[in-house]
């Protein structure tokens, strides 16, 4: 606060001290950190905080005010309603990271064409609950901030998203018309503003579920109004509340996400009160009923609404990371072996610092009569009678995934190769081991590790990766990894999934070298085991025949789909046995 004017530094007194009120405008045992309570507006926007004069982070839950432009708007008294509605946030509506990420979700369903505004309608709407909720429910003035805004907004026609959302305020605390929206008002304004009130009734016990709805209200007020997003962008509290994160939970759909959104006119929770219907038709082209994951690109889409600036490959890395999570072995844990009885093995010096009891006085005096604390003293060692079993030692993981143009981009499309790939990847990391992961194409078209590591990060760069080339595998990698294998390190397990294309692991290298002697030169040294698992037209393949002898475990599917399966069975098997 160094260097604020007098009247902004008052009012950062009071708004510290109003802050214990304000957590228990919700719940007595609400628990956040005092706010940050900045001075001027250049110090909000080092804490984040563009687009309005308060909000709250969700990744940290810090509560950023704007004292500055508290003061200009003339809001300086009213700290309960303002800090009120930013706890609002943390407690009631979004809450959370991933609830705004599923709210956003199924906006931007119900906002075709205008997907991008998703952030503000959710805004608006989740403004609606918290503020009716701290009218009505804890007798804050709501109305008055709203009041004071209008006076202070600048001249010239309001949009008619911004009348609309004033509107509803107006009905659902039984002010006068033209109270908080500029008025003349519409017909169709007008109906639209008392079913919007009536829907933040109906489903003020579970607002994620009339989210949709509203959205669909708006729609034609954002088609209409290309300058609706600009006029709303001064009240955006929770806009920027990311913080950067990628929040978990989004990369599967939720029940009824892709239902078509049913509008506040036919919804009978909103026009007569009744319960929700029970299934509504799915919007044409909204994919297989059995489908329960996002598509990479639109989990890609979802966070940027959320406001991260990621690349493809990067919304693709946290994608299959978050996919791949929940069929991931469990965490290392051995039981503590059962020692046998404790046997002397000798004496020690006992100095001190060490237990008392543990002084061994006899062969302490045998050893001098006159005992010297630190120098004549001993103790008795005791061991356990049986030798501990050695200690598992963690299996290498050696893997080769096929991305030849016959192979979907999985940072476009869901890929069962690359889901597979990180949950055996990660399954192996998890358990202690290291993985190399090699993305091959066509000749010389790879991508690779370059050694055994345990980095997640990049294993889980190279497993989404895209090459889309012809079809060639990468002998070369396989002979210079095991050239100078040694029998003292680490067994590795070799894994390759493709199809028919993987018989080119049997072609000769850049030097003339047979491909199947360099396959069979590695599995003997790798001393783990080597699997493929081949999406193949049909089996027995007699060009694989050379595979089989070599003692490859051949693992035949019909369709990629498949693949999770075998992936989950495959990292229980190979790095959970011993566990």
């Amino acid at each position: 606060m160094t260097g604020a004017a007098p009247a902004t530094a008052a009012a950062a007194v009071e708004w510290r001290r109003s802050w214990p009120a304000a957590l228990g405008l919700w719940s007595r045992f609400t628990r956040l950190r005092d706010p940050m309570l900045c001075a001027t507006t250049a110090e909000a926007r080092d804490h984040g905080l563009e687009g309005s004069f308060a909000m709250i982070r969700l990744t940290d839950q810090l509560v950023v005010i704007d004292l500055q432009q508290i003061d200009d708007l003339g809001l300086s008294d009213l700290p309960l309603e303002i800090m009120g509605h930013e706890i609002g946030h943390h407690i009631l509506c979004p809450a959370t990271l991933t609830d705004q990420g599923r709210m956003l979700a199924r906006m931007r369903w119900a906002l075709p064409t205008v997907e991008h505004t998703a952030p503000v309608v959710a805004n608006l709407y989740a403004d609606l609950h918290i503020n009716d909720r701290l009218q009505r429910g804890s007798g804050l003035r709501l109305d008055e901030v709203y009041r004071r805004l209008k006076k202070g907004a600048p001249e010239g026609p309001a949009s008619d998203l911004w009348r609309l959302y004033q509107r509803m305020y107006e009905i659902l605390w039984a002010l006068r018309t033209g109270d908080l929206a500029p008025c003349p008002l519409p017909d169709r304004l007008e109906g639209d503003a008392h079913l919007g009130s009536r829907l933040v009734r109906a489903y003020r016990a579970d607002w994620m579920e009339g989210a949709a709805g509203f959205a669909a209200l708006c729609l034609p007020y954002l088609t209409e109004d290309a300058d609706a997003r600009q006029v709303l962008a001064g009240w955006a509290d929770a806009l920027h509340a990311t913080g950067g994160q990628a929040p978990p939970g989004l990369t599967e759909l939720d029940p009824g996400e892709r239902d078509e959104p049913l509008h506040p006119a036919r919804d009978p929770r909103v026009t007569e009160g009744a319960a929700p219907p029970a299934n509504r038709p799915a919007r044409a082209g909204a994919g297989s009923p059995g489908a329960q994951h996002r598509e990479p690109f639109e989990y890609g889409q979802l966070l940027r609404t959320l406001g991260l600036e990621l690349t493809d490959h990067e919304i693709a890395v946290r994608y299959y990371r978050e996919a791949a999570r929940r069929h991931l072995i469990p965490f290392p844990s051995r039981p503590t072996p059962v020692r046998g009885d404790l046997v002397p093995e000798g004496y020690a010096p006992w100095t001190p610092g060490d237990p008392l009891h543990e002084i061994d006085w006899l062969h302490s005096i045998l050893r001098s009569p006159r005992v010297v604390p630190g120098v004549t003293t001993v103790k008795r060692v005791l061991g356990p009678e049986d030798d501990l079993p050695p200690k598992p030692e963690p299996l290498d993981l050696d893997l080769y995934i096929d991305s030849s143009g016959s192979i979907a981009n999985p940072q476009v499309q869901f890929s069962f190769l690359a889901l597979a790939g990180a949950i055996i990847a990660l399954s192996c990391l998890r358990a202690g081991g290291r993985v190399q992961a090699t993305l091959w194409s066509g000749a010389r078209q790879f991508e690779t590790t370059r050694g055994f590591v345990t980095d997640t990060e990049q294993v889980l760069r190279i497993l989404t990766g895209y090459i889309g080339g012809g079809t060639a595998f990468p002998v070369h990698v396989l002979r210079d990894t095991y050239a100078g294998r040694r029998d003292r390190d680490r067994p590795v397990h070799l894994l390759v999934i493709s199809d028919d294309g993987v018989t080119t692991m049997f072609d000769r290298d850049e030097h003339g070298g047979d491909g199947a002697a360099i396959a069979r030169l590695a599995l003997e040294r790798a001393r783990g085991g080597g699997t493929m698992v081949l999406n193949l037209y049909r089996w027995p393949d007699d060009d694989l025949r050379p595979a089989v002898e070599m003692g490859w475990d051949v693992v035949p599917i019909s369709d990629w789909d498949q693949l999770l399966a075998f992936a989950r069975r495959f990292a229980r098997k190979t790095f959970a046995a011993d566990l």
